[in-house]
């Protein structure tokens, strides 16, 4: 075989293996979305705004092109809520300390930390009165739009339930072609209605909501999930608790956190 025929036989092995890789890293390319499509990272899955056709899918905004990130948001920047949607909150409101996660439902670097993560988070700083605990969407694809749509079309007192319920039954629903009916299996189990789900997917004014969500993430330097926030520090990696703990503890003490351990931006 020749230099250049090995070369290329070695190519069209590589193509492939490199989108497999991608594929299992997070990406959900050509899947559904409400507001972007997705580029995996081997710690995030990473958002690219998109168009598409039908119902779910982000009408291109003219302006999108000219939408300003705001390089080091305060806190003010950073909690002030949707003036469309409550914010989905676990711990006490007078919290000292808040942390915010953007997540899509079909990330699985999403459904590793609400596995390995959060239940320890949970115990030791929002129960215990510590930590704030908010949730915002950042659908990427259209299957996560599309779940994410029937998350918010659950009972408010069953969103954290329903939540955990999709990330942990990722593999019962998450495809690449947009399957109604094993979304609808995992928000029945919640109590969801057919009729309530289908009325849900047709209402135009939560799915603008959704977008709304999702590109003040962006406007806040949110590129992919999970995303965090620690107060006003942006963190653009999965966290551990050895991380929230090097980051949370001092701000409880009211030492400056120390920033050696940070996790990099992805």
């Amino acid at each position: 075989m020749s230099l250049n025929a090995a070369r290329g036989h070695r190519l069209t092995i590589l193509v492939p293996l490199a989108a497999a890789l991608a594929l299992a890293a997070c990406t959900n390319s050509g899947a559904p979305t409400i507001g972007g499509s997705s580029a995996g990272t081997a710690a995030v899955t990473a958002d690219a705004p998109s168009s598409g056709i039908g119902g779910l899918n982000e009408i291109p905004d003219p302006t999108a092109g000219a939408r300003q990130i705001i390089q080091n948001p305060t806190l003010a920047d950073v909690i002030a809520p949707s003036p469309d949607l409550p914010e989905m909150v676990l711990g006490r409101d007078d919290a000292p300390v808040t942390i915010i996660k953007y997540m899509s439902l079909t990330c699985p670097h999403c459904r590793a930390f609400h596995r390995d993560v959060f239940p320890q988070l949970k115990r030791e700083y929002i129960d215990t009165g510590k930590v704030r605990f908010v949730l915002r969407e950042f659908p990427i694809g259209k299957t996560s739009g599309t779940a994410t749509i029937a998350l918010r079309c659950a009972a408010p007192d069953q969103y954290f339930t329903l939540y955990g319920k999709f990330l942990e039954q990722q593999a019962s629903w998450v495809s690449q072609e947009v399957r109604l009916d094993p979304i609808f299996a995992v928000a029945n189990q919640v109590g969801v209605t057919r009729p309530e789900f289908d009325r849900c997917l047709q209402n135009q004014a939560m799915i603008d909501a959704l977008k709304r969500v999702k590109d003040r993430g962006r406007t806040l330097g949110i590129i992919g999930t999970p995303n965090f926030f620690i107060q006003n520090q942006r963190v653009k990696s999965t966290l551990t608790m050895a991380e929230i703990r090097s980051k949370v503890d001092p701000l409880l003490s009211g030492r400056p956190a120390a920033t050696a351990n940070a996790a990099p931006a992805r």
